[in-house]
Parts: structure tokens; C-alpha cells; sequence
């Protein structure tokens, strides 16, 4: 969430339109002698938020339908927020707790750029990601959950001295201990989408007790506001019995009394002095202490330089990919392609054009192809992520797009090379050093182009599995249309091989290897033109230099297509 801009809660439902919208107030924490903060936020700011509601559909799948795929079941609508109001002052560290729901999900931190790193780990480098644009306001997603007491205890305090230096801390919690539980300033529990109490952490279970749930016994804190929550009153609770024993039928009718007086103790006690407090909070009154009432309020959209966030993600690109590009699988793929080629290929004589000729269209269909299929998995692959992190406003697109295209470049024409290195001598191609650096360089160019045109299939479709049908679809006709195959195509389509990286390509191989005043022998003694052989002439020797300049537009035109594509991943 940006850190100057007012947080607006809406709901996604008809007819559950907000009566307000949530307003943010400028203010400088109080100070506490005994928790030093972390970093001060540069915003200080206080979240406010009034009858928020929210709801979803849940349907379940049909069977046939006569167009032809599986409608839609029954569909019902859930409550999760039901008139939920709020405030939350800076310095402090908000927890919101209600009981789980087999529908709900909790947030996955960045899961597939994690390896061999511990539960606890993943959960302090996912808060940690979000601080990189210091946010006054931090929104947490259960932070605690799945982790041993320690681990979340640890966690908890880093998270309240964040809090500490002047930011909002607002959290999601399921069920903490004891221990964590009094870390919290405020707290607010919800019953099925219904608030039962917001206030002071510390004063919770006198509020309860005030309105008819003490208990006699020590109990965690957290524990009798769950079960209150789930509407199980203290006294319903024997010792040792279980959740399954408590929800039998005959206790339906407690529950719901017990959720009815806690909703009405709500509405009486807490929410007309809740919406006073949002009325009468919105004074410039700020704290005094802590050497933050002064804090400067500068306007800044991006916590770092645009070279700076390039650097960042090009450092992460280089680490991430090396795993994906560099493994044996796919080392022994293109090792033994070309091993095995080379042996076919073998010490290929001079006047065998045919062979000569289809080993440089080998070259052009399989570096064409191979980058193309690769690079459509990109970011379909990456778009939660790059959604997570442009939403906390990060980085920018740009800087993102070029530290991902530069980042693949080493890795990407890396095995290629290896390739080209391997076929090209066995294949018994000119031996011409010119010659030989000139066709590893018309491959890597091809490769360019092909990875470019996966880039821009994967960010349109951001769909893997169409992504891939697309690729194969255009694979078999740029592959028909190279100029090997086909050489006499129709004139009325024969516009189509222009279109054909792999025609370009092809062609600047056979200008790398041949001239137009080069003979080969046909025949015992005849010496023919090379430029006249079938394979040759479907395509030509001229205009190399212009065929280069087509691919580069190319190249230029598939990655501009990429970069716009991916303006439509908007953050959610």
C-alpha cells in the first residue's frame, strides 16, 4: 500500500456500498522508554475505517451445460466482514482475530523463489520485502502462522518495534499465545464476519467478563475470545472437552445466543463510542516523544533510484534463473543434440550442399524454436509475485521488464554458444574462424528474437498452457514458411515467410557460408553456380544487411509488445 495515500474500503457486493470511505489523519506515535523502534516511517499515519463489508460467492461445479462445458452449481454468498469499524493510531500494533474458515486462504509468501529456508525464515523475508519502501502502513496476513512459539514470539517483535517508529501495524492472527497475545496494543475479534469487540488488548477480558462470560479458571486470553467468537460461553467449556463434542446439535442454539448477546453488547457498549472516537480523531493533535513529532513529510513515490531497483532485481534475476537454465537436465538436452547432430553431420564434403545447406536450416529451427518454447513461461510464471510486489509499490515496470530481459541474456546464450561450438566443427563447416564467429552471432541473434516473441505470447495470454498451443501453432508455420521446405509457395501467400524469424535466420547462415560467386561440384566434373541450387536460391544471397535490420525490428517490436502487455497485470 503506498505510503501517502488513504486506504479505501469498498465492497464488492451490490447493494453493501459503504457509508463512508476510510480517512487517514497525520499524527507522530507516542513514545515508549522501553522498545526501541526500528526504522520511523516518513508518513505517520492513522487508519480509520467504518461499516466495511465484504462478501463472496461460492459455487459449487455443475454438470453438463448445452454449450458445451461444465456450468455452475448452487452458489452462495459468504459473509466475511459484516459493518466492521475501526481505528488504528500509528505507534501501535493492531491484531484482528476470527475463527478460520475452510473457504478463507492465507497469503503464500513469495513460495517459489524460496529454497531450503525454514517456515520462519520465509515469514521474516516476506516482511522484510515489504518494508523495502517503508510503508507508513502495514497490512500483515496472519504473520505468525505455522511457526513455533519462539519463531513467532521473534517475528512478533520485530513487528511491534516497526510499530514503534511511527507506523501503523494492522494483522490478521489465528489462536496466538499467551505470550504473543499481550504484545498487542489493540485488538478487534470478529464472529462470522461480525466485530463482538474492539479495544485495548489489556482490558478484553474485563470487557467480557462485564457482560456475562467470566471464566474462574487461568485461560489464555486468546483462547476465550475464540471460543466466544465461535459461541461457546466459558461455562460450556469442561475440562478436556473437544471442538468436535462442542458443535454436536444440541449445542446450535447456545452458540447462537451467545453470539446474539455478544453482538448486542457490541452494539451497546462499544460501537456509538467507536464511531465518536473516528469523529473526533481527525484534530492535527499530534504526541509528543520518541523525537518523531517532527518527522519530515516528503513526497516521494519510490523508496529508490530506478538504477537502484534495476540493480536489485537483476542481482535476484541472475540468482533465480542460474537453477532453471543451468541444470543437467537441460545441459545434457543441448549437449547431446548437438553431439548427436555432429555425428550425422560429420565432416559434411564442400560440394554436398543439400546437406550443407540443411545442416544451416537445422541451426536456424532449432535455436528459433527451443528459446521461443522457454520464454512463454515467464511470466505467466511470475505474475504473483510481480502483482504482490508492484501493489506494494516496489519497483517499476521498467526497471522490472530490462533487469529481467538483461538477466536472461547471460544464461539464455550461454548454451547456444555450446551448440554452435560443437555441431559447427563436427559438422565440418567452413573452417574460417570469420566465418565461424559470424554464425554463432546470426544464432544468438536468432535466439534474441525468438525469446523476444515468447516474452510477448506469455505476458498477452499470461496462460501457460495457451501460451504453449500459440507457441506450437506458430513453431509449424514458421517452420513451413523458412524457406527449406516449401521453395516454390503460392504468390498469394507468399508474403507469409517475411514474417519468419527462421527465414531470416536461415538465410544469413547460407550468406555466412556461401557467396554468390561460389561453385560446387554438381556433377563428376561440372562445376555449378551455389546460388543456383534450389535450397539456395528459394531464398537468395542478397540484401543481408537489410534481413539484419528486419530482425532487430523484430526483436525491438515482440519485447515493446511484452512491456505493454504486462501494463494490463494490474496489482489487486
Amino acid at each position: 500500500m503506498s505510503k501517502q495515500e488513504p486506504v479505501a474500503a469498498r465492497s464488492t457486493q451490490p447493494g453493501n456500498e459503504l457509508k463512508n470511505t476510510t480517512s487517514v489523519s497525520f499524527k507522530a506515535p507516542r513514545s515508549d522508554p522501553g522498545l526501541r523502534p526500528l526504522v520511523s516511517a516518513v508518513y505517520p499515519v492513522t487508519l480509520k475505517f467504518e461499516e466495511v463489508a465484504y462478501k463472496v460467492k461460492l459455487c459449487q461445479k455443475g454438470g453438463f451445460s448445452w454449450c458445451g462445458s461444465s456450468g455452475h452449481g448452487d452458489c452462495s454468498e459468504k459473509t466475511i466482514l459484516n459493518g466492521v469499524t475501526g481505528l488504528v493510531n500509528p505507534g501501535r500494533c493492531w491484531a484482528c482475530s476470527a475463527p478460520r474458515s475452510g473457504s478463507l486462504r492465507t497469503q503464500h509468501d513469495r513460495g517459489p523463489l524460496f529454497r531450503g529456508i525454514s517456515g520462519g525464515e520465509r515469514k521474516r523475508v516476506s516482511i522484510g520485502q515489504e518494508m523495502l519502501i517503508n510503508p507508513s502502513l502495514l497490512l500483515l496476513d496472519e504473520p505468525t502462522s505455522g511457526l513455533d512459539s519462539t519463531t513467532a514470539q521473534r517475528i512478533l517483535n520485530t513487528i511491534k518495534r516497526l510499530a514503534y517508529g511511527g507506523r501503523t501495524v494492522v494483522t490478521t492472527i489465528h489462536q496466538p499465545s499467551s505470550r504473543l497475545y499481550h504484545m498487542f496494543d489493540k485488538v478487534a475479534i470478529l464472529s462470522e464476519g461480525c466485530p463482538i469487540y474492539h479495544g485495548p488488548a489489556s482490558t478484553a477480558l474485563d470487557y467480557f467478563a462485564s457482560i456475562g462470560f467470566r471464566t474462574s479458571v487461568v485461560v489464555n486470553p486468546a483462547d476465550l475470545m475464540l471460543d466466544l467468537a465461535n459461541g461457546f460461553a466459558p461455562e460450556c467449556q469442561p475440562g478436556g472437552e473437544t471442538s468436535e463434542v462442542k458443535d454436536s446439535g444440541k449445542d446450535l442454539e447456545e452458540q447462537k445466543q451467545v453470539k446474539k448477546t455478544l453482538l448486542s453488547a457490541y452494539e451497546k457498549n462499544i460501537a456509538s463510542r467507536l464511531k465518536e472516537e473516528l469523529c473526533f480523531s481527525t484534530d492535527a493533535a499530534t504526541y509528543v516523544g520518541s523525537g518523531l513529532s517532527s518527522l519530515p513529510m516528503r513526497k516521494e513515490q519510490w523508496s529508490i533510484s530506478w538504477w537502484g531497483q534495476f540493480n536489485v532485481i537483476l542481482s535476484r534475476s541472475l540468482k533465480e534463473r542460474r537453477y532453471e537454465v543451468f541444470n543437467y537436465l537441460r545441459i545434457f538436452q543441448v549437449v547431446s543434440v548437438a553431439t548427436l547432430a555432429g555425428l550425422l553431420w560429420w565432416q559434411t564434403p564442400p560440394s554436398h550442399i543439400q546437406d550443407r545447406s540443411a545442416l544451416m536450416f537445422f541451426f536456424s529451427v532449432f535455436w528459433g524454436f527451443f528459446p521461443l518454447y522457454n520464454s512463454v513461461f515467464t511470466f505467466p510464471q511470475e505474475r504473483s509475485m510481480l502483482m504482490k510486489e508492484r501493489s506494494s509499490g516496489m519497483y517499476r515496470l521498467s526497471s522490472y521488464f530490462l533487469a529481467r530481459t538483461v538477466g536472461d541474456l547471460p544464461m539464455e546464450l550461454a548454451l547456444p554458444t555450446t551448440f554452435v561450438v560443437i555441431l559447427y566443427w563436427m559438422g565440418g563447416l567452413k573452417p574460417d574462424p570469420a566465418a565461424f564467429f559470424l554464425s554463432l552471432l546470426v544464432v544468438l541473434y536468432s535466439v534474441l528474437v525468438a525469446q523476444s516473441l515468447g516474452l510477448a505470447i506469455g505476458a498477452i495470454l499470461m496462460d501457460v498452457k495457451q501460451g504453449t498451443t500459440l507457441a506450437s501453432v506458430i513453431t509449424i508455420v514458421f517452420l513451413i514458411a523458412g524457406g527449406y521446405y516449401v521453395q516454390h509457395i503460392p504468390v498469394f501467400i507468399e508474403w507469409f515467410k517475411y514474417l519468419s524469424y527462421s527465414y531470416y535466420c536461415y538465410k544469413l547462415l547460407l550468406g555466412v557460408q556461401f557467396s554468390e560467386d561460389d561453385y560446387y561440384e554438381c556433377s563428376k566434373g561440372v562445376m555449378c553456380r551455389v546460388v543456383d541450387f534450389p535450397s539456395v536460391r528459394s531464398v537468395g544471397l542478397r540484401n543481408l544487411w537489410l534481413d539484419v535490420c528486419i530482425m532487430l525490428v523484430m526483436l525491438l517490436g515482440y519485447r515493446f509488445m511484452a512491456y505493454l502487455a504486462l501494463h494490463r497485470v494490474q496489482p489487486k
